[in-house]
């Protein structure tokens, strides 16, 4: 995913020029392409997070268009009172990029993984999060950020992640994406983020090679209006997120149906507990302690 989305974002600079990335003293070996084509339009804050927050805010309130990345929680969390403030509050346009979101650095411990983002950014009413399941997803959800420039939360796995799509798909806030249909038209599995790659995994299981499968890339508080009318066509609505619950995609989507109480019994959630909070080890064994394996459904 990174690599997608390091190659995207120097496609659409080429067409806007009002394109800046600011960087927290990491990325190397993902971002220097962009550096070298755009020197003008990078900017390396050093490890100072909350000052590359601030620094996009201002550049952003001059209408540059700034893209800051770090890992997972550093641009989000250490830097939660200046995206409300800064950014969130005035409408600008920054897209605030994490990089390894779930336990996808599972191995550098608690703090470098995201297991409470969502929770964080679906709190800010003008916050449009970008969760793509594929490198080609992330694609499209650049190319949607791009051309509508506001406050944006885009996260991405980390490398490796296989591709679901032949090609970019075209996406919409709040709008359910079709990856695999599925023979029991009334069951499906829907996904934000890294977790479609779980989701097609489990679509092949015996207890759920019958349900269709949906990615749900962008979403956020203003996109709760669009969610009943797609969970009306669903007897079942399963949704997988590498998130906490509390606060989580799952709990995003019932919030959004509440008006309706048999839709939010419609709807199941599955999503990482919190025994992953604190451990240390690869992505795949701490996804499967905090239950995002076949028959660990909550």
């Amino acid at each position: 995913m990174r690599n997608a989305f390091i190659d995207e974002l120097i496609a659409q600079a080429e067409q806007h020029e009002d394109i800046v990335l600011v960087v927290g003293d990491l990325g190397y070996g993902v971002v220097e392409p962009f550096a070298k084509r755009f020197p003008e339009r990078f900017f390396n804050a050093g490890v100072a997070e909350q000052n590359m927050t601030g620094l996009a805010a201002g550049l952003a309130s001059e209408g540059y268009h700034v893209f800051t990345y770090s890992i997972a929680n550093f641009p989000t969390f250490r830097c939660a009172e200046q995206i409300r403030n800064d950014i969130d509050y005035h409408g600008l346009p920054v897209t605030v990029v994490a990089v390894g979101g779930g336990l996808a650095y599972g191995n550098l411990g608690y703090s470098h993984h995201a297991v409470q983002d969502y929770g964080l950014m679906r709190m800010f009413p003008n916050m449009l999060i970008a969760a793509p399941g594929d490198p080609m997803e992330v694609r499209a959800c650049v190319r949607y950020l791009c051309a509508n420039p506001g406050p944006s939360y885009l996260r991405l796995g980390k490398a490796g992640e296989p591709s679901f799509h032949d090609g970019v798909p075209e996406i919409a806030p709040g709008k359910w994406l079709t990856v695999k249909s599925g023979n029991a038209a009334h069951k499906t599995l829907l996904s934000t983020g890294a977790a479609l790659e779980f989701a097609m995994s489990l679509a092949t299981d015996s207890s759920y090679v019958d349900y269709a499968v949906h990615s749900l890339p962008l979403w956020g508080m203003g996109q709760k209006a669009t969610q009943e009318g797609q969970v009306e066509a669903w007897q079942a609505v399963v949704t997988l997120e590498d998130h906490l619950e509390d606060a989580g995609f799952g709990s995003w989507l019932r919030e959004a149906v509440t008006a309706n109480p048999q839709l939010m019994l419609n709807i199941k959630t599955w999503a990482l507990n919190s025994s992953v909070c604190g451990k240390v080890a690869k992505q795949a064994t701490l996804n499967a302690l905090g239950g995002l394996t076949p028959g660990a459904a909550t």
